[in-house]
């Protein structure tokens, strides 16, 4: 859903901020698979997890395994598990996989938390970069006037659970001797909540990201703000051969005087920033597209 919304928006100009402060042109493309990207790495660490869990403990017993013939790699087979435990008493006390699960789980709850915030941030009146439809915001109970973007404050909410869960998993586990132990029933409420938790998320971010209505008129007025173009100035007097400190001292200095001039405009500044992993609409294009494709590969190699 990112990256199609990105390839729409890959020649929408915005400003790009550090430290919550305007400082280079960007575009709203490049900004939403700064979103996507992460969320991307959260896909392989659930591959990884679910790789972590395709191992068979039948057989270890309670942990010295047991005298019975058992087939255990036939069960395996039927099963469809790649590979058996390797020692009893490390397979009944191994809660590794779960966590992994639940690792993934924290990192996508705060991928997903920081694209809330930044929609929260759009959506206010000081930025007015987005407008709220109605399927993902609210009203107030009390002012009749405002559209709360209840979604993205959520997203934002939830990643507390995940991060609860795999501290609450992580803490039972960190002391446990060897082999089983009663505590370890407690890894079922930490994580069976967690996953649901991240489930019910990213439907919630899915709808948040189909419904984002953009105001592109709000969007390049932001990004025809000259001072982004600071850093291009700088960079042009480094290319006529100044040294770069040098470069941002002038530059600085002329913007404290009032008396700096950008030498181009937005939409040149980005379309100059032709890299990979850079800004510009064929950049943004062409990573929409390959990230689409992992994401489908990740999920047929997952079922």
């Amino acid at each position: 859903m990112l990256s199609a919304k990105a390839a729409a928006h890959a020649a929408w100009l915005m400003p790009g901020y550090t430290h919550l402060q305007r400082a280079q042109p960007v575009t709203v493309g490049h900004h939403l698979l700064a979103h996507a990207e992460p969320l991307l790495r959260d896909a392989r660490r659930f591959r990884i997890a679910f790789d972590s869990a395709g191992t068979m403990p039948l057989g270890s017993g309670a942990l010295a395994g047991s005298t019975l013939p058992l087939a255990r790699q036939a069960v395996a087979r039927e099963l469809r598990i790649p590979a058996l435990t390797e020692n009893s008493m490390d397979a009944v006390s191994d809660r590794d996989f779960a966590l992994d699960i639940a690792y993934a789980c924290v990192s996508t709850s705060l991928h997903l938390s920081r694209l809330g915030e930044d929609v929260v941030l759009w959506a206010s009146s000081e930025f007015g970069f987005v407008k709220l439809a109605d399927e993902i915001a609210t009203g107030s109970s009390l002012m009749p006037q405002k559209k709360n973007p209840d979604i993205a404050e959520l997203l934002r909410g939830r990643a507390g659970r995940s991060l609860g869960g795999f501290v609450a998993l992580a803490t039972v586990l960190k002391g446990l001797p060897l082999a089983y132990d009663r505590d370890l029933q407690e890894d079922k409420p930490a994580l069976f909540a967690a996953v649901e938790n991240v489930l019910d998320s990213l439907t919630a971010a899915a709808l948040l990201v189909e419904h984002l209505e953009f105001d592109r008129d709000r969007l390049s007025a932001a990004a025809a703000d000259p001072l982004l173009l600071a850093t291009d100035a700088a960079e042009a007097l480094v290319r006529s051969g100044t040294p770069f400190r040098r470069a941002h001292e002038k530059i600085g200095r002329q913007v404290r005087d009032g008396e700096f001039a950008a030498p181009w405009n937005a939409k040149a500044s980005v379309a100059k920033r032709d890299l990979v992993g850079g800004p510009g609409r064929r950049q943004v294009t062409s990573r929409a597209r390959a990230l689409r494709r992992e994401a489908a590969s990740l999920r047929r190699t997952t079922k």
